[in-house]
């Protein structure tokens, strides 16, 4: 009885059922294309990127003479000036002194 169950559905189906037609192998196709303009391009773009980001080899200056070894650059009497300048950190308090006293933070 179930053989004959699938039969009959075997006979109702029509024969292009499960099979690809023209549309999807045009679909594929179109698809296949796109994929391979895609590819074209980003390997264009990847040949522009450099090979390696770090910066180029700095060319050292080299003093003419031992004069120009001791010549102030610019920026080092700000460094100086800050080398020199008092700490940021404050002396531990004492009991005579007038400061207020901050409140701590937790």
């Amino acid at each position: 009885m179930s053989a004959d169950l699938l039969a009959a559905a075997g006979d109702q189906l029509p024969e292009d059922v499960g099979k690809s037609g023209p549309l999807g192998l045009l679909l594929t196709v179109l698809l296949l294309i796109a994929v391979a303009f895609l590819v074209r391009s980003m390997s264009r773009h990847l040949k522009r990127i450099p090979s390696s980001f770090e910066p180029d080899d700095q060319v050292e200056e080299i003093p003419d003479d031992a004069s120009e070894l001791f010549e102030r650059r610019p920026g080092e009497d700000l460094l100086d000036t800050l080398r020199k300048a008092p700490r940021a950190l404050e002396p531990p308090r004492g009991a005579d002194d007038d400061r207020p006293v901050r409140p701590a933070r937790d």
